[in-house]
């Protein structure tokens, strides 16, 4: 009996899997701000997989404070990679500045995975994202049909706003922006882009400049949440909602109600929740030896006041709706 015993004890842990019998992988997830809206939810994404899977993954999180940190973040990622995580998931807001660290990572046989922006080097397992340039594409095609709604001639000027120069997620929104715009409204003069060093106060600045120097302003286009917010903010207090119309990125609180009001007559929403939770699921199941994407497209949504009260579009507007506790 006790040889039988041994002996189904032994096929019981071979039917088991390895990564059930191991401990909890440690994931380093690194953000590009932690004072943004945007990063909490692609945290909240990380965070939850963690509280559904708490056997498979520990989840730490870093960033630092602005987006404009880019020398502190390499920094904070430098001591996470000497700390010997099991996992990364980064969110680099530069393209060059975090190879030298994400190279070492790799040498010690760290996963990495990389979200929103893209790497100038293949120092990743897997790279999850939005294709920005489609995005900037859909921003345009809603303004002019905001235009044509208003009645407004698509004859005239655009500003952007744009969060920071060189980031190359911006870069690629811009240019989708301003391609599709040129082919739908060719008479309409897309102006110098206003950089703002994701600075609230700034881009209410760069919108409120570009109003008062253009009479014929018909479109202001804010790149992010924080120039979508200066955007929503001016055509608000200036009571332009009708005049001009407002698109923006992401979301958040201020843009949500924009939304609502009018002042903003569109948003393109990007993934992050599902960044964070696909980026960490994407960690673990690498850990373990499964094959995985080299990339991935998260997607973009526009939403407009049509469509803001369906179910899967607030939960993408706000994914703190989906925070478990």
């Amino acid at each position: 009996m006790k040889k039988l015993a041994l002996i189904l004890a032994l096929v019981l842990a071979l039917a088991i899997p390895a990564s059930a019998l191991a401990e909890p992988i440690d994931v380093a997830v690194i953000i590009k701000a932690t004072t943004s809206d945007f990063w909490q939810y692609v945290l909240v994404g990380a965070e939850n997989y963690g509280k559904e899977f708490p056997d498979r993954v520990k989840i730490t999180t870093y960033g630092p404070p602005s987006e404009a940190d880019i020398d502190e973040q390499v920094s904070i990622l430098e001591n996470v990679v000497s700390s010997d995580p099991d996992a990364i998931v980064i969110a680099s807001t530069s393209s060059d500045a975090t190879i030298p660290a994400l190279e070492d990572a790799q040498a010690k046989g760290i996963v990495v995975i990389t979200i929103d922006n893209r790497i100038n080097a293949d120092v990743y397992d897997s790279f999850l994202a939005t294709n920005n340039y489609i995005g900037g594409g859909l921003a345009a095609e809603q303004m002019v049909k905001s235009w044509e709604a208003l009645g407004i001639k698509p004859v005239g000027k655009v500003g952007l706003v744009n969060a920071m120069a060189g980031v190359q997620v911006l870069i690629n929104r811009e240019a989708g922006f301003r391609d599709k715009l040129a082919e739908l409204a060719p008479e309409v003069e897309i102006l110098e882009t206003r950089f703002t060093d994701n600075d609230m106060v700034k881009s209410i600045t760069a919108a409120e400049d570009m109003i008062t120097a253009n009479d014929d302003l018909i479109g202001l286009f804010g790149c992010n949440n924080v120039t979508g917010d200066g955007v929503c903010r001016v055509i608000t207090e200036q009571g332009l909602k009708d005049k001009i119309v407002g698109i923006a990125f992401d979301s958040d609180p201020e843009e949500i109600e924009g939304i609502e009001s009018g002042a903003l007559k569109a948003l393109v929403l990007q993934d992050p929740y599902g960044m964070g939770y696909k980026g960490v699921n994407y960690a673990w199941e690498k850990f373990n030896g499964t094959e995985i994407p080299k990339e991935v497209d998260t997607g973009a949504t526009i939403v407009t006041i049509e469509n803001f009260y369906d179910d899967a579009v607030q939960g993408l507007l706000n994914p703190m709706l989906l925070k478990i506790d």
